[in-house]
């Protein structure tokens, strides 16, 4: 007798003496205990057995003499039976089977066992079928009963069963029993595997199923056409494009390339690998073309982003009356979200509710999808809205659709409404609503939504916790986030990637390489994401060294081209200052977008290069990119570093004609760079056009008034800010206190430091410690200094001792201000503004040998002075000059003009100061000396070249000398015209012989603005001027419009015009906190009390005051 089949065996050795035509009969003595052990489940125990519907069954297999055809059941149910009472199919009586085998027997002895063979196969066909009927219904329970059956009854299987049980268990995702069967398949042929792999392929096992193709072909089977259809789909899943293109081959060797399931399998692996122009020549080349393969061309395309071409392809269709699906008319959708076509896109939704695929779930979200890429989020909300019953995945599309278009309260909103209708959300929605609550920025909310997360159960996904750790990263939780990503078991790139996005402000910078470092020691490959964030770290921190190090492990994986790292690297190198490597790096990148551009014009801004940021710009627009708010900022702050007027101007109308003039990053930069440009009027009237603004705009505002001389305009718009709620920063009160300065209020300046931590709770930076040592100084109060930087236990600080150096210069401390240069040298010995201002000092108390021994000093260190230098703007172009300098092509109109100029002024008493000349040589060389300062020259320029009446705008890298500006103040009264100096501190506004400031060598704080409140000009300094408007004096209509003015003759007695009488402006005054004019005037006098040429004049001046 037969025995059992291979797959049996080993299992039922039991069993081989049954007979096949008894073993449909089993007692308890002959149950296969083993079954257990092959099939785990609830069949295996108590098999859920098929009972036909049709009784003539029974009879078919019983009565094969009388030729009766064989039924297969229309319908069956499932009976729960013990096992040792099974008797298949149905029986009437044990012993009717037993006769009707009894009688088979006799005549198979009788030499006719052809009916036996029959009855074999209509057996094996029966049991095909019904395998079938079972995969085709994903019923696997009754899938393995039937295996069962096939098992108990000990059935041969041909390769029909063989394949119909791989099929069914494949189809009912049961991998692994699928792979059994085939191992235990005798002789295993391609209609097996590829049953196998089909169902590999169909869980989406990709790589799997190329490994069993791989196995198959090891065997020497040849693949058929489904063969290739199914492996070509196997490697679109996975991506194996080399795979994919080797099958491709063999596909054309063995010549079934014309089969239309392969060509449309070929095109959507080239199609979703990208390789598109491939995709186009096997679509092409088809004989004939179906709608799968239209698709997946189209799917392709679309995936590209390339929109035009799908709506090109689909419009192909449509003239070919090709019938295309709801999945069609989706995918030409999501390529007219990719490409932001909104007009194709509506013309797509016209054509879905024409045809009535719109109320279609699939339809509906590319139709949310649409919308929402093309920057519709209401229409998107329509086409949600008609979706009558949306489940999870519309819900979570538009969610997705209302984060994406930074309309995150209505995406938490829309959520909230989700849960009410009692869906339960997916990772998707909460991906998408953890990134629209990170953006609200209330962190108690933030956490809230983690613990939904966790409620839900989510907290495992990857997909949900990468959002949670960039969530927390941008609310600044760096901790929390770390804390999520540690508690993560699986981590991949994503949330190494969501991790290191965080390290990028001053506190937290520097764990961004530690994190890398890890990153790397656990075999994470970085990719372009990466590598953005950890260069932001590196400029954060402007490491250079390990900067260059991540570069080189970006050119190791040839990423040096990628134009989003190209630009991280450009950031990383212009914050370090290496812009050689900017431009190489810059170079070398294949494509250039407006972001690259953008970074570039910001490094050279930034760096203090603005002549290379507006060659960039300028070539930027030649090459066709149109530029945005922050590119237009960053080449405006290049202009105000030049102070390049005409290019500020263009930008300006260029601002304008591109409607991006009311943007808040624009605004400040033209008020920046109009102010930093001398013109502080127009700074003034861009401001005021402004409906409302932030802080930057309000300390762009402040410290430009502050820069001009105009404290009181500072202080009251300090005040008009507050009033508007604008809360100030550290930048408002650097201005602020800097206008307290220059103005000479000392107490105005103590009480607003004291509010930034007591009122703001602003830390104080070291900048806002120079500040107050420069009012302190400023005032000549030497003592109140040295115990201010005791008090504030200030460290070591370069700006510190530059400042108290420079207070001691102005009133002559030459004690103090050894103290400072010599902190000075310690800390930054490489400064030349140190020894200059040092050997200065040393130089007006004529101590000519210990000049000599700051200046040798000097020049052993290797430190060089930096030349000073003047350059104006005169017909569009810059004309720079030096000290001396006899170089210009005018020189002898220049020096003409000059002579001249000194001849007028020597007729109304200018002479000459030569004190300023701090060089041991005779009083005549002084002289010459002083003719030809680089200022003069440029002025002597402007005057000849200029149109009459026009301002002059002179620009000079070192602070102007005193005699210097004295000759513009009075060059301005002889010739009327403005003249606006703007040296490396302040700028100077020369009108009708008065100045804005006055030196402070002089020791005078001025705010003048009118030769009428000083007097003879030519005999006459003015200290103090001051002007309240509105609610403080509004005196404005008046042509004496200042409180007081005061007059000082040299070596004589004071001399005041009291212009108005007390009244009740004095009264709650904001600016002074003075209630009286009594009360003003002794803070005045008290302001006043300073070393030098001022101290002589005391005795009057407090004389004066006490008269009041």
């Amino acid at each position: 007798m037969r025995s059992p089949p291979p797959v049996f065996r080993g299992i039922f050795s039991p069993l081989y003496q049954i007979p096949p035509a008894h073993s449909i009969f089993y007692s308890k003595s002959y149950r296969p205990s083993l079954l257990s052990l092959r099939f785990q489940s609830s069949s295996c125990v108590a098999l859920k057995v098929t009972e036909l519907n049709d009784p003539s069954t029974d009879s078919a297999l019983s009565n094969i003499e009388n030729h009766q055809k064989f039924h297969l059941c229309d319908g069956f149910k499932k009976v729960s039976r013990d096992i040792d009472s099974l008797s298949w199919p149905n029986s009437k009586s044990s012993t009717l089977i037993g006769e009707r085998d009894s009688n088979r027997r006799r005549f198979d002895k009788l030499g006719n066992g052809g009916v036996t063979e029959f009855y074999e196969r209509k057996k094996l066909k029966w049991y095909s079928e019904m395998l079938r009927n079972c995969a085709l219904k994903l019923s696997l329970n009754q899938g393995k009963t039937i295996h069962g059956q096939i098992i108990k009854n000990v059935i041969h299987p041909d390769s029909h069963l063989w394949v119909s049980l791989i099929n069914l268990y494949a189809k009912c995702k049961s991998l692994v029993f699928a792979r059994r069967v085939l191992d235990e398949m005798p002789e295993r042929d391609v209609v097996a595997w590829t049953a196998l792999i089909a169902g590999f392929v169909a869980e989406g096992y990709g790589s799997d199923g190329v490994s069993l193709l791989c196995e198959m072909r090891n065997e020497g089977l040849r693949p058929n056409e489904f063969t290739f259809a199914t492996a070509l789909k196997a490697c679109s899943i996975c991506l194996d494009l080399e795979f994919g293109k080797q099958v491709h081959a063999e596909v054309v060797k063995v010549g079934v390339f014309s089969d239309t399931y392969i060509g449309s399998a070929l095109v959507d692996l080239y199609a979703k690998c990208g390789e598109m122009e491939n995709a186009d020549k096997v679509f092409f080349f088809m004989p004939e073309q179906n709608a799968v393969s239209w698709n997946a061309l189209l799917n392709g395309y679309a995936q590209v982003g390339d929109g035009e071409v799908v709506l090109e392809l689909f419009c192909q269709m449509t003239e070919l009356e090709m019938k295309f699906s709801s999945f069609t008319l989706s995918t030409v959708l999501k390529g007219c979200a990719n490409s932001g076509n909104l007009r194709a896109g509506q013309a797509v939704h016209t054509m879905t509710i024409k045809i009535g695929s719109e109320p279609d779930e699939f339809v509906s979200c590319s139709l949310v999808d649409m919308y929402s890429n093309c920057g519709l989020a209401d229409d998107a909300l329509k086409a949600f809205r008609r979706i009558k019953n949306p489940d999870i995945v519309a819900w979570s599309a538009m969610v997705s659709c209302l984060d994406l278009q930074g309309r995150k309260q209505e995406a938490v909103e829309l959520f909230h409404l989700m849960q009410r209708t009692g869906l339960t959300p997916n990772q998707f929605t909460f991906s998408s609503l953890v990134s629209a609550v990170s953006a609200l920025g209330n962190r108690h909310y933030c956490e809230s939504i983690h613990a939904c997360v966790y409620k839900h159960g989510f907290d495992s996904e990857n997909l949900v916790s990468n959002a949670l750790i960039t969530m927390y990263m941008k609310i600044g939780s760096v901790h929390d986030g770390h804390n999520v990503f540690s508690a993560m078991s699986n981590r991949d790139v994503v949330s190494w990637n969501a991790l290191l996005s965080g390290f990028h402000d001053i506190e937290t910078c520097d764990q961004g390489p530690k994190f890398f470092k890890q990153m790397l020691k656990e075999n994470f490959r970085p990719n372009i994401y990466t590598f953005i964030s950890i260069l932001r770290s590196c400029s954060c921190l402007s490491n250079f060294t390990f900067g260059k190090q991540v570069h080189g492990l970006i050119i190791k994986v040839n990423l040096g081209g990628d134009g989003y790292v190209g630009t991280a690297l450009i950031d990383m190198y212009a914050k370090c200052r290496c812009l050689e490597d900017v431009e190489i790096i810059f170079n070398r990148l294949n494509e250039r977008d407006l972001f690259t551009w953008t970074t570039i014009i910001a490094g050279y801004a930034q760096s203090d290069q603005g002549e290379k940021a507006i060659r960039c710009f300028s070539q930027m627009q030649k090459e066709g990119v149109k530029p945005n708010e922050f590119t237009l900022a960053s080449c405006l702050r290049g202009c105000s570093g030049i102070a390049s007027l005409v290019n500020g101007q263009q930008l300006h109308a260029l601002a304008i004609k591109d409607g991006q003039f009311g943007d808040m990053f624009v605004t400040s930069a033209l008020v920046d760079m109009y102010g930093k440009c001398g013109f502080i009027d127009d700074a003034e009237t861009i401001f005021n056009d402004m409906e409302s603004c932030d802080t930057v705009l309000w300390n762009t505002m402040i410290c430009g008034y502050s820069q001009h001389g105009q404290g009181e305009k500072a202080l009251e718009a300090f005040k008009i800010m507050l009033d508007e709620g604008v809360l100030p920063d550290a930048v408002t009160f650097i201005g602020i206190l800097s206008a307290c300065s220059h103005l000479g209020l000392i107490e105005v300046g103590r009480k607003h430091f004291e509010s930034m931590s007591n009122m703001y709770k602003i830390t104080p930076l070291i900048e806002h410690y120079a500040c107050m040592v420069d009012i302190l100084g400023r005032a000549g109060k030497v003592d109140e200094v040295k115990s201010f930087i005791e008090q504030m236990k200030l460290t070591p600080n370069a700006l510190i001792w530059e400042t108290v150096l420079g207070a001691s210069r102005v009133h002559g401390d030459l004690e103090l201000g050894e103290i400072a240069a010599k902190k000075l040298f310690e800390i930054n010995p490489e400064k030349d503004s140190t020894y200059v201002l040092f050997s200065n000092m040393l130089a007006v108390k004529a101590k000519w040998d210990d000049v000599s021994k700051v200046r040798g000093m000097m020049s052993s260190r290797g430190v060089k002075k930096e030349p000073g230098c003047s350059w104006v703007e005169v017909n569009a172009q810059i004309h720079t000059f030096l000290s001396q300098d006899a170089t210009h092509p005018r020189i002898w109109d220049i020096q003409q003009k000059l002579e001249e100029l000194v001849q007028k002024l020597t007729s109304v008493g200018y002479t000459p100061n030569t004190n300023y000349v701090l060089h041991n040589i005779t009083d005549r060389e002084k002289i010459e000396n002083l003719l030809y300062h680089s200022e003069k020259l440029a002025l002597a320029l402007a005057l000849i070249s200029n149109v009459p009446g026009k301002a002059v705008r002179i620009f000079k890298n070192l602070r102007i000398c005193g005699d210097c500006h004295e000759f513009m103040r009075l060059v301005s009264g002889i010739t009327d015209r403005e003249i606006i100096v703007r040296d490396i501190n302040h700028f100077h506004h020369f009108q009708n012989g008065t100045c804005s400031y006055l030196q402070e060598s002089e020791g005078w704080c001025t705010c003048c603005k009118r030769s009428s409140a000083i007097g003879d000009s030519s005999k006459l300094k003015c200290f103090q001027y001051h002007s309240f408007k509105e609610n403080v004096c509004n005196l404005k209509k008046q042509e004496a419009d200042c409180i007081f003015k005061i007059g000082v003759i040299e070596g004589d007695r004071l001399e005041l015009n009291k212009t108005l009488e007390d009244n009740a402006i004095w009264n709650a005054n904001p600016l002074t906190g003075l209630s009286s004019a009594s009360a003003y005037k002794a803070e005045l006098c008290k302001g006043l009390r300073k070393r030098g040429e001022r101290s002589r004049n005391m005795q009057h001046t407090e004389e004066w005051f006490n008269e009041e």
